[in-house]
């Protein structure tokens, strides 16, 4: 009981740490962040938890669940980039609490390991910490997974139905993606374990009717009231986004190698050698094998397969993509542990040094990561000598803790201490950097000290993130001068540095007065005059 409690201990204050430690240090970024953010304010505001809206009219790109999620946080803690980061947080910490309770069902004495290798990986992480549907994705379909391979084991249908429950979340949360991920899983488990009879006994009729009575109302309701939703969602976010390149994100198709080695960092060496591991044993042993309780392995192995070749013949890839496969990845690790301290093997010198060369090495880019943001590379210098220097001393420390009697029961704890240094030194040194030059919060905060009155704002050829920024710190609609929408009456302009003499052809006629510039992103802004006035802004 004690052991227990110090688990939940534990847990708590890393998932503390690293999901939700310094939200608010710097402004949401990207296109997504702001754009999600302000669509669960619109409907918050609208009081409609069925029709997404951005702008005031229907955004129809994503299921609700992200938003309902927002929307609930905002009405707790009032509207802020941090409050519409807390739902990833907390999905973070959901998936990493079933998997702790899963190996501690099912594979006990490594469920603290297993579940602090899921929540510190990188790619766990970095989107735990952004406003966006990939971590409510990853969450509610890890849960399911679980749920699924819990059912496999123990043939009781109460997890079986919390697989259902929870794909119908995943499906909430991103769309028809969770329960075709999760069909070609078991369908190629089932495959390998050649029991076919498998895929009927999980086609079962309460389940089935608890993920339509979950996933389809709002699917129903969303489309009787914007008779697009099926051409925008369904036609052209799912099917054209796979099978054609309409979203312009083409990658080539080994993108998501380098992306799930970044993803696992620190424990990418040793994911790599479990997963070697397990395919060999499975190849050598085959059936045999997966009638033993080894079968998660394999599981395991399809499961963190599958996304990444199905999103590897999409025409449009995005690192968040992914997030799925990783708890996989690190869950393939915790059995290898477990196996290897259990049969009193330890890992050769070799894995041990490269793997704490890995994790050491993820040190440096976080303590100059000012300079990465800011000048797009790394410096080198003394700031980046000194890095490597205290990566090296660490790494060795690693390496020389490993070696150890204790080994692999100390993997975890060594680990973690690279994680928890580069996160801090991240969040403290990269913080403002990033605030700057990446996120339109510092430039609203400007801009509105400038005025004495609200007033419409536009851009001009700048890049859509700062556009939807903008639309979320001053929660109003923004227009821009390329579409032609250039309000009639007096308002505010963003442009590029320099930009003046472009904007007065296209406002001919009307007095345009600079206000001041925004030197981080290069970027001017404007008081422009309503047509027909000349006096200007005082």
């Amino acid at each position: 009981m004690k052991s227990s409690r110090t688990d939940w201990l534990v847990l708590a204050g890393f998932c503390g740490f690293l999901f939700f430690f310094g939200l608010a240090y710097f402004g949401l970024v990207g296109a997504d962040e702001p754009r999600y953010a302000q669509v669960a304010r619109e409907m918050l505001a609208r009081h409609d938890w069925i029709t997404p809206m951005l702008g005031g009219k229907p955004w129809l790109e994503k299921p609700p669940l992200y938003y309902w999620q927002a929307m609930l946080a905002y009405s707790i803690f009032g509207v802020s980039d941090w409050a519409a980061r807390l739902p990833s947080a907390v999905d973070a910490t959901l998936m990493v609490v079933a998997i702790y309770l899963f190996l501690k069902r099912f594979r006990p004495g490594f469920q603290l390991d297993g579940a602090l290798m899921a929540a510190s990986a990188a790619g766990v992480v970095g989107f735990a910490r952004a406003a966006s549907t990939d971590m409510p994705l990853a969450a509610m379909f890890t849960i399911a997974l679980l749920a699924w391979y819990a059912w496999y084991e123990s043939e009781s249908h109460r997890y079986l139905a919390a697989f259902y429950f929870f794909l119908a979340m995943g499906t909430l949360a991103k769309g028809p993606v969770a329960p075709l991920l999760a069909g070609l899983i078991v369908v190629l488990f089932a495959a390998a374990k050649s029991d076919y009879r498998l895929l009927w006994r999980t086609l079962w009729i309460p389940g089935v009717l608890l993920f339509c009575a979950l996933a389809l109302p709002w699917h129903i309701a969303v489309q009787i009231r914007n008779p697009e939703f099926f051409r925008v969602f369904i036609l052209q976010q799912n099917f054209a986004r796979f099978g054609t390149n309409l979203y312009h994100h083409p990658e080539p198709f080994w993108y998501y190698a380098p992306i799930v080695l970044v993803g696992l960092i620190p424990w990418t060496v040793f994911v790599a050698a479990s997963l070697a591991e397990t395919i060999r044993v499975w190849w050598m042993e085959r059936r045999e094998m997966l009638g033993s309780e080894d079968a998660l392995n394999v599981f395991l192995v399809v499961w963190f397969a599958v996304p990444g070749v199905f999103f590897s013949l999409s025409h449009s890839k995005l690192p968040g993509y992914i997030v799925p496969a990783l708890p996989a990845g690190t869950l393939l690790l915790a059995e290898y542990v477990r196996r290897r301290v259990t049969d009193g093997q330890s890992p050769g010198m070799f894995l041990i040094v490269l793997h704490s060369i890995v994790a050491a090495l993820a040190i440096v880019p976080a303590l100059v990561i000012q300079y990465i943001v800011l000048q797009h590379r790394l410096p080198w210098g003394k700031a980046a000598a000194i890095s490597f220097m205290f990566a090296a001393v660490l790494a060795i420390g690693m390496a020389a803790t490993l070696r150890t009697q204790l080994g692999l029961r100390m993997l975890r704890f060594v680990t973690l201490v690279p994680v928890v240094l580069a996160v801090a030194a991240i969040l403290r040194l990269g913080a403002p950097a990033a605030d700057s030059t990446l996120s339109a919060r510092p430039l609203a905060s400007e801009i509105s000290r400038l005025e004495n009155k609200p007033l419409p704002m536009a851009v001009a050829r700048i890049s859509r993130e700062t556009e939807y920024g903008l639309a979320f710190y001053r929660n109003q609609v923004i227009d821009r001068y390329e579409l032609g929408q250039i309000p009639a009456g007096e308002h505010l302009l963003v442009a590029p540095e320099g930009s003046q003499t472009a904007i007065a052809r296209d406002v001919v006629g009307r007095r345009v007065s600079y206000l001041g510039s925004f030197a981080p992103q290069g970027l001017d802004y404007y008081w422009v005059s309503a047509a027909g006035m000349t006096e200007g802004m005082h």
